[in-house]
């Protein structure tokens, strides 16, 4: 009877311990993304599929817009052999669930994605 007393206050004890752990504490994601370059329709796209992606991930969202419409019209170039592609969007990247919630506050402000792409910085999101 007083082994079982024992096992029992030092199970209470474990509890109180990992109770007292503040729920919020969060490791930052290191493979989550800084910046995200992005355009109107891929903007567009993001925002309709804001409420499934809120669903899925445990702490880190994989977004993939490589299948939203990007362009209307002519087919841009190639960039020649050494020329940066910085001014293309991002389609694929990985964000928190504050990042994720962030962007999208940031996306709905009127007039903040323009054309040819914006830059939107997550860093103040965590």
């Amino acid at each position: 009877m007083e082994r079982r007393s024992q096992l029992l206050s030092a199970a209470m004890a474990m509890v109180l311990t990992v109770a007292a752990v503040p729920a919020l504490s969060v490791e930052p994601c290191g493979l989550c993304a800084r910046e995200v370059a992005i355009n109107p329709p891929l903007a567009a796209c993001l925002l309709e599929r804001y409420a499934v992606l809120a669903t899925r991930g445990n702490g880190v969202i994989a977004v993939d817009l490589s299948d939203c419409e990007r362009d209307r019209g002519i087919v841009a170039s190639l960039p020649s052999v050494g020329q940066s592609t910085e001014d293309e969007p991002d389609l694929q990247f990985m964000l928190s669930r504050a990042q994720l919630d962030c962007l999208k506050t940031q996306l709905e402000k009127p007039g903040l994605v323009r054309d040819p792409l914006t830059r939107i910085d997550l860093g103040a999101c965590e």
